[in-house]
């Protein structure tokens, strides 16, 4: 009987939570991470792999990886994001709901933000998950890039012979303790909180472009919000992505590292590929960006719209 007392009380307790904004928003987002990360993980290994090579376009990546190691090797690490992507998207798109109300001082809250609201909560909501990204992208990183010959001679961490995230996560904190965790995640912040601002903002600047009373309506169709988002996730890339690929050669190191500090890896990057390093696999990035947040957005449209439209769910206030 207690069994069934727990069950029933855990079962209410989800009724409830998703019958509020705060729940709404929650599965919603986590729905468009996963719809994200299954479109568009081959690309992000590319992209990885273009970043961290000093050669090489994203055919010729993509043909030696198929052949050396395999179509699977695309799909290396995506265990990671799948599962911690699925709540950060989650987070970013509650979080981002939240300080746009809070930055937006209308008076009425049926009217959508303005758009400075949505700029600023898209910026604060950048900087915030930044605290949680950034220990998983090092990860996927250093999984992505394990079978690098540059990168397997890593004496210290011996990379190739792990088989997962969790390996992968042992064998950073035996090394180089939470610190090391951590590798990043300033620059992991320089990134994300201007391409989130330009990201929140480009997609309801550019739904209300192509559907005219949509942000207030809610009716544009998927259309709409595939390209809204496909375009919101092509803003997001444009603006940061040299950060991006210093990021990714920084987090890329071991306990033996090439660089310095982010300054010495920006300087040595450049002095060794010229400024074009700077923007190799940007191609592959803005083709990933465009599929993954034409797949993010109306997936997590659909899934508001579900929520909101099934009234069998007990009702509580709404947050």
């Amino acid at each position: 009987m207690t069994g069934y007392v727990v069950d029933g009380k855990l079962d209410h307790m989800w009724q409830d939570f998703l019958a509020s904004r705060f729940g709404k928003e929650f599965v919603a987002g986590g729905c468009g991470g996963i719809a994200g990360v299954l479109s568009g993980y081959p690309l992000d290994t590319l992209r990885v792999r273009q970043q961290h090579s000093k050669s090489g376009s994203a055919f010729s990546i993509l043909r030696n990886v198929i052949s050396a190691e395999g179509p699977t090797a695309l799909y290396r690490g995506i265990a990671a994001p799948l599962a911690s992507v699925t709540f950060q998207n989650a987070m970013v798109f509650q979080i981002n709901s939240i300080l746009c109300r809070a930055f937006n001082s209308s008076a009425s809250t049926k009217d959508p933000a303005p758009y400075k609201a949505v700029a600023l909560g898209g910026f604060a909501t950048g900087a915030v998950q930044s605290l949680i990204l950034s220990p998983i992208e090092l990860v996927k990183i250093r999984l992505q890039l394990q079978n690098i010959q540059a990168y397997a001679n890593a004496k210290s961490h011996q990379l190739q012979s792990h088989r997962g995230p969790i390996d992968v996560a042992k064998a950073i904190m035996k090394a180089e303790g939470l610190r090391g965790i951590y590798r990043g995640l300033g620059i992991t912040v320089l990134r994300d909180a201007p391409s989130f601002c330009f990201y929140f903002s480009t997609y309801e600047y550019m739904r209300e472009k192509l559907h005219p009373g949509c942000r207030k309506s809610g009716e544009e169709s998927m259309r709409t919000t595939m390209l809204a988002g496909g375009l919101a996730g092509v803003a997001s890339w444009l603006f940061v992505y040299p950060l991006d690929v210093v990021k990714t050669r920084w987090q890329a190191q071991s306990v033996s590292p090439k660089y310095n500090g982010i300054a010495d890896c920006f300087q040595k990057s450049v002095r060794e590929g010229g400024y074009r390093v700077l923007f190799r696999g940007l191609g592959t990035a803005v083709v990933r960006a465009f599929l993954v947040n034409g797949a993010i957005f109306p997936a997590y449209e659909i899934a508001m719209r579900f929520l909101h439209s099934n009234e069998t769910i007990p009702a509580v206030s709404a947050i």
